[in-house]
């Protein structure tokens, strides 16, 4: 069970961190990274990360993480009524709007380390952050859609 807020996982990762000797440097490793995600069904499963980083001899751990801010979801909420244009009671839009309660608060969690060419990287989430992660997909699918009403003259 993942909590609502990351905030305190945060610290207790940067406190293990540094509590090994690693440094860490604020950092995202994107998709386009080669990189090994880290699989641990074990909540505490980073610690072993952590101590996997420092037995490669990986000099510092990448660390990002993601706070929903009042403005990205302002901005998902509006492209969702756009695109369900005249319903604006779609279970989107109330998911989205669900989500303001959470505004402020880390849902994603990012550790990473090099080693011989690629990334490692340990991802945690929370169950609302991977819903708004969907709506943002949904939101991406939904205007990559093109409607071609043109009349077909044969």
């Amino acid at each position: 069970m993942h909590p609502d807020n990351l905030i305190s996982l945060k610290d207790d990762m940067v406190a293990f961190i540094v509590g090994h000797g690693l440094r860490r440097m604020n950092g995202y490793v994107s998709d386009e990274v080669p990189s090994v995600i880290f699989e641990e069904e074990n909540p505490d499963g980073w610690k072993d990360f952590v101590e996997l980083a420092k037995a490669s001899g990986a000099p510092f751990l990448t660390m990002s993480e993601a706070v929903l801010e009042k403005a990205d979801l302002a901005t998902l909420i509006e492209e969702i009524r756009d695109q369900m244009y005249p319903d604006d009671e779609s279970p989107e839009v109330e998911d989205a709007e669900k989500l303001l309660r959470h505004v402020g608060k880390i849902g994603y969690l990012q550790l990473g380390f090099p080693c011989q060419g690629v990334m490692f990287l340990f991802e945690v989430a929370t169950d609302w952050y991977d819903r708004f992660q969907d709506l943002m997909e949904t939101v991406g699918d939904l205007g990559s859609i093109v409607v071609d009403d043109r009349d077909n003259e044969d």
